[in-house]
Order: structure tokens, then C-alpha cells, then sequence
């Protein structure tokens, strides 16, 4: 699956989600055993995969780290600088690239948009990919064992399950609200997913769906 070239409709849109990933991590966070804050920041990157699909979700979640790179506090906390590369965070952010990434492809792995795929999604996405990156890392930096690191991170599960629950609820919200949104870009393809090809007897699309 090869991404279409970018337009400035592609581009403003990645610059919101890049935004509204900043904006969530207004709030702060809270640490956990001294090391990896609990954020709103999570959420932003399921919504980021969920609307954007996976190649401009992923693009929105590398523009945010370029930005942290060279020094925005765009961080939970108002962190940024290279330091939070070689933190216990590193492999979370790396986690956010990806993981938007893999958000993007189940969601918008089908002909349609639906419910249940897109809680899939950010629940793999969203939680599974992105612990997957961040607890070896997290491990490796804090030098403490990858058993206790994992059971560790189980404090951030309620309130990552509750995010996903939040951003699948906003994705289907926003797939009714805007469907042409939600069509498959990364196939090139004009044609929103929930819209029928078939066009009826009176010359008009016939209303599209959304399960």
C-alpha cells in the first residue's frame, strides 16, 4: 500500500492531529514509579490513525516528534529536546509512529468503516503496538527486568482502554458527521468508504452508511 502524493488538504490536516496531540498534553501528567507519565497524549495518536489513516496518521505523530526534537515542550509536562529520546519515554513516542500507523491499516482496512473495526484498531494500534515499543525500551533505560516493567505498566491500561473507548466514539461520531473524510486516500480512491458506487435512477448517490 503506496501513499498518494500529499495535498494541502493532507497537509493541513496532519498539522491539526499534530496539534491536537500538542494540545492534549497541556494538562500534564501524572508519573508513575518516577519514570513514564500517564497522558492524555494517547488519544490524539488513536484519533490521528483512526481519521487519518496509517501513512498520514504516522506522518502527523513524526512532524510532532521533529518538533520535540528541536525543542518544543510539545510534550506532557512541556517536555521536549533530544533528552526525551534517550528517556523512559523513548520507546513510547516511537510506539506513537506506529502505532497510528497500525491504527490507520484496520481501520481503514475495509470497504467500509465500522464500529468494531475501528475499536479493533485503536485497541491493537493504540495500546498493544504501542506497549510493545515503550516497556523494552522503558526497561532497558530504568535497567529493571522486563517482568516487573510490564506488570509496571498495567497502571497506564484502565486509562488507555477508556481513551480507545473515547476515540472510537469520536471516529464513528465524526464518520457520520463527515463521511467524505473517511475515504480510503491510501488507495488513491476518491470514493469515500461508506459510500456506494452505484448511483440511482434519478442520477443521485444514494445515502451513505456507516455500521
Amino acid at each position: 500500500m503506496k501513499p498518494r502524493r500529499l495535498e494541502a488538504t493532507d497537509l493541513a490536516r496532519i498539522a491539526v492531529f499534530t496539534a491536537i496531540v500538542a494540545v492534549l498534553g497541556l494538562p500534564g501528567g501524572l508519573s508513575v514509579f518516577g519514570s513514564v507519565p500517564i497522558t492524555a497524549q494517547t488519544l490524539g495518536v488513536m484519533l490521528a490513525g483512526a481519521v487519518l489513516g496509517p501513512w498520514r496518521g504516522a506522518l502527523s505523530m513524526v512532524v510532532l516528534l521533529i518538533l520535540v526534537a528541536i525543542g518544543l515542550p510539545l510534550l506532557s509536562g512541556g517536555r521536549g529536546g533530544l533528552g526525551v529520546f534517550v528517556g523512559p519515554s523513548a520507546g513510547y513516542l516511537l510506539g506513537w509512529v506506529v502505532g497510528a500507523f497500525v491504527i490507520g491499516l484496520i481501520v481503514h482496512g475495509g470497504p467500509r468503516l465500522t464500529r468494531w473495526r475501528t475499536i479493533l484498531g485503536v485497541l491493537v494500534g493504540g495500546i498493544v503496538v504501542i506497549y510493545a515499543f515503550g516497556i523494552p525500551i522503558q526497561s532497558l533505560v530504568t535497567r529493571l527486568p522486563l517482568g516487573p516493567t510490564a506488570l509496571q505498566s498495567l497502571v497506564f491500561l484502565p486509562g488507555d482502554l477508556l481513551k480507545a473507548a473515547i476515540a472510537a466514539a469520536i471516529t464513528m461520531t465524526l464518520a457520520r458527521a463527515y463521511p467524505r473524510a473517511f475515504r480510503r486516500q491510501e488507495a488513491g480512491s476518491q470514493i469515500p468508504v461508506t459510500a456506494s458506487a452505484q448511483v440511482t435512477s434519478d442520477g443521485e448517490r444514494p445515502a451513505e452508511s456507516i455500521r
